[in-house]
């Protein structure tokens, strides 16, 4: 046994604790049921210390797995029940008109409050702060640029923040020029340009199904139209029923987030990913790609973006920091194709130029290598969030909620079933001091009443924990009470 624990490895030591104790269950060598080896014991067998194993073994313990019987030890855990995922959504027959500004600005005053646990936010960056960091790059930056660190940046973006950009594009094989590449102020920004660089108000465009608010919003905003095309919660957009919605309407656009989409953590595999490309640039239909969370995959290795499956420059990428590096810098970026001239005169109309004291900063973060070392941790402390917060949210649901298992980003996707109304439960949250977001957001009609999104991007506390339980009993009583009050806004 003490060849398994391997020091050099980057998995922390108690880390690999676990999965060794994971595969010995896995390969029936322990029993549900069955005393697993002292402390002591299992640090001498592995060469480790009695902290380490302590520390795995209470994770274990944390996510369901172990318990701990007093003055008896650590025993290994009947099985949990298996729970669906959620079920598939149905292909709309028609566009359909957006009015959902007023509910999402009334739902993002609520779980923006302070007071309240933020399940309701997807910040991933609270998991792993960056603040220290980018602090003292931040100081050296300031000394170095001088005074010129006040006067505007180039309109499409900081020269050295781009080159960073365009090297991990290449170490993912696709080939990146300086003059398509435009720094925006979050990934925001570089969705608004794109659909106004491709669409005109009235147009149709397709989104996923349930899709970010965010876009949702931006459809509103932009007066076009959407068809909400159903997401599979592993694989990304239901490819054949995109085909139909083509057949059927005169699409302009596509907005999809072929590697990690938001709410449902599904991840595209590239050989879908290259069907998907092939099939819109074959009706000339453009897809607008949302990779904001593509660096947060799960998976051996990360999504190739779409734009690499494109021939004809139909495909335009968005992705920004936001969620990787620093929220509130406001870096993002678009690689723009054959769009890019445009692109540059809407993003100069919009905003001229973006921070350049924060790009200096980033372009740093990210020439150090402490960004790639970064986002390391980030990745393992996520799948580690996520399989607790599963675990959490089955026992304290119970056999009627359906959850997603995301394959990256911070967030679960739980269907709670019909006699949960997920709006409802957001302003009973709110007022027990938790924050989180209803699932009729995430949809342009009328859609995922029943639904609602957490976060797991958050350091785990016993208040986190708490704040799963309190959620579980408050979904029970509405389903004894039937409890579906309809949603008004926030009271």
């Amino acid at each position: 046994m003490s060849t398994v624990i391997e020091r050099q490895q980057s998995a922390f030591l108690y880390q690999q604790v676990i999965q060794m104790i994971l595969l010995m269950a896995e390969q029936a060598s322990i029993l549900p049921g069955e005393k697993l080896p002292s402390l002591r014991a299992m640090a001498q067998n592995l060469n480790v210390s009695i902290p380490t194993v302590k520390q795995a073994y209470q994770t274990l313990e944390a996510q369901g797995k172990v318990i701990a019987k007093e003055k008896s030890g650590y025993f290994l855990c009947e099985d949990p029940p298996v729970k669906h995922s959620p079920k598939r959504a149905r292909l709309p027959a028609n566009p359909v008109v957006v009015n959902k500004q007023a509910l999402i600005e009334q739902v993002y005053c609520g779980i923006h409050q302070s007071h309240a646990v933020p399940l309701g936010i997807a910040n991933p960056i609270a998991i792993a702060g960056t603040e220290q960091v980018l602090a003292k790059i931040m100081r050296r930056v300031m000394k170095e640029a001088g005074s010129e660190l006040i006067n505007y940046g180039p309109m499409d973006g900081l020269d050295s923040l781009k080159k960073q950009i365009i090297r991990r594009y290449l170490d993912m094989g696709l080939a990146v020029s300086m003059d398509e590449l435009v720094i925006t102020n979050g990934a925001q920004e570089a969705l608004a340009i794109a659909l106004q660089a491709v669409t005109h108000p009235g147009d149709v465009i397709a989104i996923e199904s349930p899709c970010y608010f965010g876009i949702v919003e931006l459809v509103e905003n932009l007066g076009l139209k959407a068809i909400e095309i159903p997401v599979c919660p592993d694989d990304g957009i239901w490819l054949d029923d995109l085909e139909k919605a083509l057949d059927k309407h005169d699409i302009r656009a596509c907005v999809f987030s072929t590697s990690i989409s938001n709410p449902l953590g599904s991840y595209m595999p590239d050989v879908r990913r290259a069907q998907l490309v092939e099939l819109l640039e074959q009706r000339e239909v453009v897809l607008i790609e949302d990779d904001v969370y593509g660096d947060l995959y799960f998976t051996e290795q990360r999504g190739i973006p779409a734009q690499a499956y494109s021939k004809k420059g139909l495909v335009i990428t968005c992705a920004s920091f936001s969620k990787t590096a620093a929220p509130s810098y406001r870096v993002g970026w678009m690689v723009a194709s054959q769009f890019s001239a445009k692109a540059k005169r809407i993003k100069r109309a919009l905003s001229c130029s973006s921070s350049l004291m924060n790009q200096w900063a980033l372009a740093d973060f990210l020439s150090s290598g402490g960004y790639e070392r970064h986002l390391k941790l980030v990745r393992k402390r996520l799948i580690e969030n996520r399989d607790r917060m599963i675990l959490a949210v089955n026992f304290a649901f119970g056999d009627e909620v359906r959850v997603s298992r995301p394959k990256g980003g911070c967030v679960l996707w739980l269907d709670l079933g019909k006699q949960v109304d997920g709006a409802v439960l957001f302003q009973q949250a709110l007022a027990a001091g938790i924050s989180i977001t209803p699932g009729t957001l995430f949809s342009a009609s009328k859609k995922y009443q029943n639904c609602i999104r957490i976060s797991y991007g958050l350091p785990w506390s016993d208040e986190l924990e708490q704040a799963i339980v309190t959620l579980g009993k408050l979904a029970e009583i509405q389903r004894k009470r039937g409890d579906l009050t309809p949603f008004s806004g926030i009271t």
